[in-house]
């Protein structure tokens, strides 16, 4: 018994004189070994890009994500559609009937519902993004986001919910801008998309498919792209490409670069399914930030206009033409008046840039001269045979001049169906006339259905007071109620005074 517990203490006295040499060749310091969980370890970039001063910087969404979802917006819009069941029209028998002939005589519990009888309006929602830009509620959208919408709701990340009041429109570049009563609100700085570029990393922020703040990343693709989507006579297209995924419902959402400064909306996908397949366009926020700035001031956008036909330069224009170049913006024809004319700008004629813009393609010059107001005078280089000519052109408005249009002279030309213009300067005094408002479009609307007037009237009295500009005769007729009586002249028949009369 003795021998066994010697021969097991032996043992045992091996077993750890080896454990302890083993420790001491592999270096054992007499710690113990201790197992740690981190739950915030910083998020380590897979990638590396350079920062503006060309530091190498590893890339990382989330602060970026972090600082834009609170200001991306939720957008639903409503619209009471007038449905009749069936898709049929009204037959003959409602027509003898009448709708309530039932319901006077048996009460409302017998109304009476036929095939054709009208139902409750339906709702058509749509739902979109937007970006708040103002701390005190002021948010930028698509216009087709909202458009013809009788009730415009905007949620927010947090989940509060708003009313919100839409305070202009601009068709031509699809933007439209709305006001929530709110206050101290997280916005999204606005960042020169002109330094934008191709290559860049970029962050899209909306809610695709009703998923609200999804964030998604690629690079900037491409810039001044046109892809024919809007449908306005004067649309201004030269979308931010990028390959960030966009789908239905991000139209309105933020694009951003990595420091979380807003580049573009994004407003279009280019798709043969409608979901994302690679091509996703963005409006510039140059050109989101005049938009801006104009609805706020004028209550419309302001824009100016060259009075040119054009069109991009390639290998195809270049041998018809005969040109020694293959990019640029070539001038077709000239409006008659208009401000390339009156410049010097000539037929054949290729513009080569513009407000020290170059212009490759004309919808980069579409998106220089969207940036600009009537009145303002702009430096456009032109390549006319070989030879480099530069000129000064004063952008016009859509009526021929360089006045600033506002809300209410819109509305009432949209009513009276014309466009109007100042007469001043050599017009006048060769008609010997203080100055008038002239009719230099009709379009449908009052004048036209009301009245035999004329193209090129001059308007120079309304209701018996004098008006020398479109401001002065819109303010007349906003105080006009009933009777309005036009007195004027025609600049062939100048000694011939005409009178014509409609109701407002």
């Amino acid at each position: 018994m003795k021998k066994y517990v010697l021969v097991s203490g032996l043992t045992a006295i091996a077993v750890t004189c080896a454990l302890f040499a083993t420790a001491y060749f592999l270096g054992w310091t007499g710690k113990t070994v201790q197992v740690q969980h981190v739950n915030n370890l910083p998020v380590q970039g897979a990638m590396y890009t350079t920062n503006a001063e060309g530091d190498l910087i590893p890339l990382d969404f989330t602060k970026t994500a972090s600082k834009v979802m609170d200001a991306v917006v939720h957008i639903k819009s409503s619209q009471a559609m007038n449905a009749i069941a069936g898709g049929r029209g009204r037959s003959p028998m409602d027509d003898f009937f009448g709708d309530d002939l039932f319901e006077r005589f048996f009460g409302p519990q017998f109304r009476m519902e036929t095939p054709n009888s009208p139902r409750q309006p339906e709702m058509r929602v749509g739902t979109g993004s937007g970006v708040i830009i103002q701390s005190d509620g002021y948010v930028v959208t698509n216009n087709h986001v909202i458009a013809e919408a009788e009730d415009i709701e905007v949620t927010l990340h947090d989940n509060r919910s708003f009313k919100a009041k839409l305070i202009g429109t601009d068709p031509t570049t699809d933007l439209a801008l709305l006001k929530i009563e709110a206050k101290e609100l997280p916005s999204v700085p606005f960042m020169n998309s002109d330094v934008v570029q191709v290559g860049e990393w970029v962050m899209a922020v909306g809610n695709p498919f009703n998923l609200n703040s999804t964030v998604t990343a690629g690079i900037v693709s491409a810039k001044g792209r046109n892809i024919n989507i809007l449908q306005d006579q004067f649309a201004v297209e030269s979308f931010i490409q990028t390959d960030a995924a966009i789908n239905p419902g991000n139209s309105g959402g933020a694009l951003v670069n990595l420091e979380g400064n807003l580049i573009g909306i994004n407003t279009a996908i280019a798709s043969p399914t409608g979901s994302y397949s690679g091509y996703g366009f963005a409006i510039p926020s140059n050109i989101v930030s005049k938009v801006v700035e104009d609805l706020l001031e004028f209550g419309t956008v302001q824009r100016g206009f060259i009075g040119a036909m054009i069109r991009s330069v390639d290998q195809n224009l270049a041998k018809e033409k005969g040109l020694e170049r293959v990019t640029g913006v070539y001038v077709d024809s000239l409006v008659s008046g208009g401000a390339a004319e009156k410049a010097g700008i000539l037929p054949g004629d290729v513009i080569t840039s513009m407000d020290g813009t170059p212009t490759n393609t004309s919808s980069e010059l579409l998106e220089t001269i969207a940036r600009h107001r009537p009145g303002d005078r702009l430096d456009v280089t032109v390549d006319r045979s070989g030879t480099s000519k530069t000129f000064m052109v004063t952008l016009n408005n859509r009526n021929g001049d360089t006045e600033r249009i506002f809300k209410e002279r819109i509305e009432i030309e949209d009513q009276l169906g014309a466009e109007l213009a100042s007469v001043e300067g050599d017009k006048a005094r060769k008609l010997k006339i203080d100055g008038g408002v002239q009719i230099r479009k009709l379009k449908p609307g009052k004048l036209r259905k009301e009245t035999n007037i004329q193209e090129g009237f001059i308007i120079r009295k309304v209701n018996g007071q004098d008006v020398t500009t479109p401001d002065q005769l819109e303010k007349v007729l906003k105080k006009s109620k009933g009777g309005v009586m036009l007195e004027g002249l025609y600049e062939d028949r100048p000694s011939e005074t005409y009178y014509y009369a409609f109701g407002m």
